[in-house]
């Protein structure tokens, strides 16, 4: 028998998240683990008359970068460029089987294949921005990550349902809710020209003049929770240090202070995985702000080690390196965008045109 919180999930994806409408092309992918869940938005994408297609990943990813040629790192394959081109919803089961599989891998390597994906990357956002592709990332909760997170397994399953709202009696209803809640907080940033942002080693400014703070609340991520907007180009100064490690490509950079100078990164260290934090600013667009965002999820009180939870827990604040959301109103591109997260629980103080709003973790409006 299914776990009724998958079953509710799925709905939730299908229903809530990217709305399936009759006739879509539907792509949903995620790795043989997440059968599960992979079965249940099938069926749901099915029984709303849609045209969902599966693929099912296996996972070659230590194989490919042990392996793989300057030539292979490179290449776009023509068959992704078809299905971000094409596909009407992607829905994203995610699922690290071994979040630690490429930790000894080259990170030169890591950066030149991220880079390569520029061309799919600016396709995906700019059909997003135009509504023509609507997209969805959601959990399947499997042992390996439960264990990143320092949890059992069934510990593990109710953190990820939880967080996702499949616990309540009305998961539609409850992210609706939520949409509402902080659509006045958008409202409210949306009439500030000027952050700044106080906290442990951290004093930074940026403008937002003309910025669109967007709502998330279950359509793009699940689970969800946080505002966010691309500060102008150009306009960041001063320096921010990082309190939790930032995960890439299985690898955890730690401890990451970054000082910016007009809207730029101009020096940059880590304690620990300082050698792929300069191997991805060398990546085109890797050293301006493309999102900058406050996390508002307070029912994910724990550090996972994954960002799909991590950048929404209440309290935080991030930060991504390189390619801004278009619809954000942000014109940085790049083929990465990097979420690196820190905590404001302590002393951490937010304003907008020298009003203060956010205080050690809480919103004050």
């Amino acid at each position: 028998m299914v776990d009724p919180r998958i079953e509710k999930l799925a709905k939730l994806c299908v229903h809530y998240s990217v709305d399936v409408k009759p006739k879509e092309k539907v792509l949903i992918q995620g790795s043989e683990l997440t059968f599960p869940l992979l079965h249940e938005i099938y069926k749901e994408c099915l029984l709303s008359d849609a045209h969902p297609y599966v693929i099912a990943r296996l996972n070659l990813q230590y194989t490919f970068f042990k392996y793989a040629k300057e030539h292979q790192l490179k290449y776009v394959s023509p068959f992704d460029k078809f299905i971000f081109e094409n596909t009407d919803v992607r829905i994203a089961v995610h699922c690290e089987t071994n979040p630690k599989a490429l930790t000894n891998i080259d990170p030169a390597k890591i950066r030149m294949q991220t880079a390569s994906r520029r061309e799919l990357t600016e396709v995906f956002y700019k059909r997003v921005a135009e509504g023509k592709l609507r997209w969805t990332a959601l959990p399947f909760p499997i042992n390996a990550q439960a264990q990143e997170a320092s949890m059992s397994l069934p510990e593990y399953e109710d953190f990820v349902y939880n967080s996702c709202l499949v616990d309540k009696e009305d998961p539609i209803g409850e992210w609706k809710k939520i949409h509402q809640q902080q659509e006045k907080i958008c409202e409210f940033l949306n009439q500030a020209k000027e952050i700044h942002m106080v906290g442990e080693d951290t004093d930074l400014t940026f403008g937002v003049g003309g910025r669109n703070w967007i709502n998330c609340s279950g359509k793009e991520n699940m689970p969800d929770g946080e505002v966010f907007t691309a500060p102008v180009e150009e306009s960041a100064n001063g320096a921010i240090r990082f309190t939790f490690p930032a995960i890439v490509s299985g690898r955890e950079v730690e401890d990451i202070t970054l000082a910016f100078k007009d809207g730029k990164v101009v020096e940059a260290s880590a304690v620990k995985g300082d050698d792929l934090l300069q191997q991805l600013l060398k990546i085109e667009g890797a050293k301006s702000i493309g999102e900058i965002a406050i996390g508002t999820n307070y029912a994910i009180t724990k550090f996972t080690k994954d960002m799909l939870f991590d950048e929404k827990m209440g309290g935080t604040i991030h930060m991504a390196l390189g390619n801004s959301y278009p619809e954000s109103g942000g014109v940085n591109r790049s083929a990465i965008h990097w979420d690196i997260l820190k905590d404001m629980k302590k002393n951490g103080q937010i304003y907008a045109d020298g009003k203060l709003f956010y205080k050690n973790g809480k919103f004050l409006i």
